[in-house]
């Protein structure tokens, strides 16, 4: 006898019984959902999660009573579930958004700016994916993020040798970090680690739209030390900078060291491209980069990373047990191309190292 596939529990958190419907229409169309329950507030969404041990939770953020930033903080410390925010994108709910994510939320859906039935609609492909992919996530509790700023020991398996025959050319590191579904928190966690006189230039490319990195771009300035930026076309790259790639565009480093942005389509459906930006990178860096594919669903990294490792890079890949999605790290992996699969919290020890090793074939004691 055939057994019925478990359906997906679906908890919606929103203040406005007309969103809460919208939703729940949207949901509940799809055969593999069912709603679990519905709260009006933070306070309702603690109590029902908690009862009613949903799949996966919507989270407005804009709400009476208690808000859904302190809400998710609620959850994701006492009885952690997936959780998608389902809000704003103007330039407050860009922020609350980011915060939410920082704080243990999986991803994010957009309301379109009306609020309207026909327009919610339009992003409900969206919305049905992302809970889904949620349901499927193991989530933890976020305490552990405290103290973000401490720095760890080195990691736990030896860097790779630095060929110095393939580091003959001057010039400083260049680290690149991929990330995608998970990476704002576990990048809040990450980029704490490294000093302000880092003596490499750090690339970032985060999957996420255009009005979300520029904000993710003020928010990492307020935990890293680096100098933090929106990257610009036709800026020289320098060491101890972050350069933040805007989502609405690809970036690539120039044969002179500098930054070009590209607006051009979507690339095996990321934009921007981690791939662009570690293909080009190993060109023009070679044994200099360090390449770092973290959380993420996917396979945007992959073909990146065997372009570094072909052009004498080295190439690290965050592991399944903390990442919130093991997709861009696995298909890096599967390649062949990875040196080290590090725990998150292993991957500033490695870079550091590598970093050093890097900075002193290029600069040799007793060299002018």
């Amino acid at each position: 006898m055939a057994t019925t596939e478990r359906k997906i529990r679906v908890l919606i958190v929103d203040d406005s019984a007309f969103m809460r419907k919208v939703l729940e229409g949207i949901i509940s169309a799809d055969p593999q959902f069912e709603i679990a329950g519905q709260a009006r507030d933070g306070n309702e969404a603690i109590s029902l999660a908690a009862n009613l041990k949903p799949d996966v939770i919507t989270m407005d953020i804009n709400m009476p009573r208690m808000d859904g930033l302190e809400a998710t903080e609620r959850i994701m410390t006492q009885n952690p579930r997936p959780i998608v925010i389902v809000s704003s994108e103007s330039r407050q709910g860009t922020e609350s958004t980011l915060r939410a994510l920082k704080l243990g939320a999986i991803d994010f859906v957009s309301k379109p700016s009306s609020g309207i039935d026909l327009d919610m609609k339009s992003v409900s492909v969206e919305l049905l994916r992302k809970l889904h992919m949620a349901s499927k996530v193991r989530v933890i509790r976020t305490a552990a993020l405290a103290n973000p700023g401490q720095r760890p020991a080195a990691a736990n398996a030896d860097a790779p040798p630095i060929n110095s025959a393939e580091t003959n050319e001057t010039g400083f590191p260049l680290v690149v970090i991929a990330a995608s579904t998970g990476g704002p928190a576990t990048l809040m966690r990450l980029l704490p680690r490294f000093p302000k006189e880092f003596p490499a230039a750090v690339l970032l490319v985060q999957h996420m739209p255009a009005a979300f990195t520029s904000q993710l771009t003020l928010q990492l300035a307020e935990v890293t030390s680096l100098s933090v930026k929106e990257a610009q076309a036709n800026e020289r790259i320098q060491p101890g900078k972050l350069y933040v790639c805007p989502g609405s565009h690809h970036l690539r480093v120039t044969p002179a060291g500098r930054i070009a942005l590209e607006d051009g389509p979507r690339i095996n459906g990321y934009r921007p491209c981690a791939d662009l930006t570690l293909e080009s990178a190993a060109k023009h860096g070679g044994a200099r980069v360090i390449a770092a594919v973290l959380t993420g669903m996917g396979n945007d990294g992959a073909r990146g990373a065997q372009a570094v490792k072909a052009s004498g890079g080295t190439v690290l890949a965050q592991n399944e047990a903390t990442s919130v999605i093991f997709g861009m790290p696995a298909e890096a992996i599967r390649t062949g191309a990875v040196d080290q699969v590090l725990a998150l919290d292993d991957i500033y020890g490695a870079v550091e190292k590598l970093v050093d090793q890097i900075c002193r074939f290029a600069n040799p004691v007793g060299s002018r």
